[in-house]
């Protein structure tokens, strides 16, 4: 079966997903100028240089939009509502890096609530960022 269209009814315990993107200068301005977010950190090289990182990051909440796309594109998919995220982010992520979104189906709450586990790690393996999330999968497939 797809994952792209997975419903409530065929979720199971363990069933994963996966989302895959390099993030770069681009996506990084783009979103500073989206959220309105622009720390020094994020856009400013000589600034960030002289941070504890020594270079820019990229916006957390940008790494956490890789999550999203995961669960709306990938698990369940088409069609899911996603409703609470909890995430602590635990290594920054640089311009250039590639960074894996993974979601993994941990409980199912009730009739329509799913919890899912959450991870992104970079090029190396490294874990950039964990948590859960809660979504609410389509009740029936629908093909776009």
């Amino acid at each position: 079966m797809n994952q792209a269209y997975r419903t409530r009814a065929t979720l199971q315990i363990g069933d994963v997903g996966t989302f895959t993107k390099t993030i770069s200068e681009a996506d990084v301005f783009k979103f500073a100028d989206a959220s309105g977010d622009h720390n020094p950190l994020h856009i400013d090289a000589e600034y960030a240089g002289k941070s504890a990182f020594g270079q820019r990051i990229a916006h957390g909440i940008l790494i956490a939009g890789i999550i999203s796309t995961v669960l709306g594109s990938d698990i369940p998919g088409v069609g899911t509502i996603f409703v609470e995220l909890h995430i602590r982010f635990l290594k920054p992520v640089f311009m250039g890096d590639t960074v894996t979104a993974t979601a993994t189906v941990m409980e199912i709450i009730n009739p329509k609530r799913v919890r899912m586990f959450v991870a992104c790690v970079n090029q190396d393996g490294v874990d950039v960022a964990l948590g859960n999330a809660i979504v609410i999968p389509p009740p029936e497939t629908r093909i776009i």
